[in-house]
């Protein structure tokens, strides 16, 4: 008999009550509605829940620039007038407003990927789930799609800490922009996005350049799932036609491959049906099927009039042939040829990124006797003489010659 696979949940409320505005479309919300069918189904007593800390600015500057960080940091909807120049320099608007508590969401959803992904490098899990992250636009200097903090780069860079090589997988309808272009210089990551191209679709990025042949030729340690709702059938912003049990195939047959998983929400913006899917795939990662009809709960007047998991799908055409989905499959598979065989990676670099990782949690509980109002400065400080330190040892041959080596070794000892 098979042993089952052990999965970390991670959920924090708070979460869920910030507000990005009235006529905008994300609503974290969903988050707690997800949270609750997985109560009501009863899932969360085959896994061990935990409540994610709040990630630490210096965490997040580990691919973020400092200042930027310290922007997100510092700006609220009462001072935000007096940045016009700086809103414009970090995509703060429409799109990414300023909102109360914004920060802190960024934390909570940030922290809750990195501890995922500490969990897994560990070993103490299988499966890690983190609902509230997978916000894949965000780039290093500023704020894009909704997304502020990139999530999803940091949890790749944590898991590059203990695993050669890490598959990312996005199947938004959205393409995973920010996480391919973070890693586009490296052969550690491999970035696998699903989504709609053309039409001036957003991002307008992700043209061509299957996943079964994809792990059997990069042979990663570690796997990303970014599982964005939005390519669901009536989605609000998106256009696909996606049931919700065809996107949790999608899952299933990530997970068949049984390799250490991270698991993230995304997109997604019609939110009963969001916390449909999540739900249900949270299900399919415990290997248990959920009854069609949802149990009573908090936000159970949500899910009506039917009280279902089941969203019909529209009466769409679908546009992609057989021989324009052949066409493309013959391109990717072409493109893996080129692909010998797995990267390899001197893992010793790894090994002193571990010691630095350690370090950094000696700063942060000495950090703790500091005022609240200056650990940012203390912190920021603090990364800039290791970021420097590093430096004079590479320039002095103490660290690898290669530099696309010690460039790597340069974001993971951000964390300090």
């Amino acid at each position: 008999m098979l042993e089952k696979d052990r999965i970390s949940y991670f959920y924090d409320g708070d979460v869920g009550n910030v507000y990005f505005g009235p006529n905008h479309p994300m609503k974290p919300h969903r988050l707690c509605m997800t949270h609750h069918l997985v109560l009501s189904y009863g899932l969360h007593k085959k896994m061990e829940i935990y409540r994610p800390h709040k990630a630490y600015p210096i965490e997040l500057a580990q691919f973020h620039s400092a200042d930027y960080v310290e922007f997100l940091h510092r700006i609220t909807p009462d001072t935000q007038h007096l940045y016009a120049s700086e809103l414009t320099r970090y995509n703060l608007g429409e799109d990414c407003p300023v909102f109360d508590n914004l920060f802190e969401f960024c934390q909570i959803y940030t922290g809750g990927t990195l501890d995922a992904a500490r969990r897994l490098n560990h070993k103490t899990c299988d499966i890690a789930i983190n609902w509230a992250g997978g916000l894949h636009h965000a780039k290093k200097c500023e704020a894009s799609g909704f997304c502020y903090i990139n999530d999803l780069v940091l949890g790749i860079l944590e898991l590059l800490k203990y695993h050669a090589r890490v598959l990312y997988i996005d199947i938004d309808v959205h393409h995973g922009d920010g996480v391919e272009e973070a890693f586009y210089f490296t052969d550690r990551v491999m970035t696998v996005s699903f989504h709609k191209y053309g039409d001036l679709f957003f991002p307008g990025t992700g043209d061509i350049k299957i996943i079964a042949k994809v792990i059997e030729t990069y042979l990663p340690g570690a796997i990303v799932l970014q599982c964005g709702a939005d390519s669901l059938a009536r989605d609000r912003l998106g256009c696909f036609n996606l049931s919700i049990e065809g996107h949790a195939e999608c899952v299933k047959f990530v997970k068949k491959f049984n390799i250490p998983l991270l698991v993230t929400g995304g997109g997604g913006y019609t939110k009963e049906n969001v916390a449909r899917c999540w739900a249900v795939e949270t299900g399919v990662l415990l290997d248990t099927e959920l009854p069609n009809e949802i149990p009573n709960n908090e936000y159970i007047e949500y899910f009506a009039p039917d009280y279902t998991l089941k969203v019909p799908n529209l009466n769409m055409d679908n546009l992609n042939s057989k021989t324009y989905l052949s066409s493309i499959k013959v391109q990717v598979m072409e493109s893996l040829r080129s692909i010998q065989h797995a990267p390899g990676v001197q893992m010793q670099e790894i090994f002193i990124s571990q010691i630095l990782t350690k370090m950094n949690w000696i700063l942060m509980n000495a950090l703790t006797s500091i005022p609240k109002t200056s650990r940012f400065t203390v912190m920021m400080s603090t990364m800039k003489v290791t970021m420097t330190t590093i430096t004079t040892m590479a320039h002095a041959n103490l660290l690898p010659r290669n530099r696309c080596k010690w460039k790597l070794l340069l974001c993971s000892s951000a964390a300090l």
